[in-house]
């Protein structure tokens, strides 16, 4: 497990990912948080599916994204923040469940790129989960101060 620059760095996620209109909007919720990992959850509604009825492939990007982007977040000094620089998606089954559930990870924390995965899995109740989309892409460090 790598090293946070900042013993703070739990807070930090926490308290960025509250402030995140996007994640509200999204009813997400933060499910796990380590240094280079995070879980994020996210339900599947009406309002974020698509035509055929799976969750849209936009929901899976979005807490794939924010999971990935807090791993790296996880990983900086305090006072620094990240944004994604590039981010690619492979959607590898359709999101049919009940909610879908984003799991953020680094795979090199580097002084000026960070370069995160994502998967995304749908849930169902009982049912096993199935892997729906993997992400990979770059992030900035930055000040927070910006």
């Amino acid at each position: 497990m790598p090293e946070p620059r900042d013993p703070d760095f739990a807070r930090r996620v926490r308290a960025s990912f509250a402030r995140q209109g996007m994640m509200r909007l999204l009813g997400a919720e933060l499910l796990a948080v380590e240094p280079g990992r995070v879980v994020i959850a996210a339900p599947v509604r009406p309002e974020t599916s698509q035509q055929h009825g799976y969750a849209h492939a936009g929901l899976a990007w979005t807490i794939g994204d924010s999971a990935a982007g807090y791993s790296a977040l996880s990983l900086t000094g305090a006072g620094e923040e990240v944004l994604t620089s590039e981010m690619k998606i492979h959607l590898l089954a359709p999101a049919e469940g009940a909610r879908l559930l984003a799991e953020g990870r680094i795979l090199r924390a580097g002084r000026r790129l960070i370069v995160a995965a994502a998967d995304v899995w749908a849930e169902d109740g009982d049912a096993p989960r199935r892997h729906i989309a993997t992400m990979l892409g770059t992030m900035i460090p930055l000040r927070a101060d910006r």
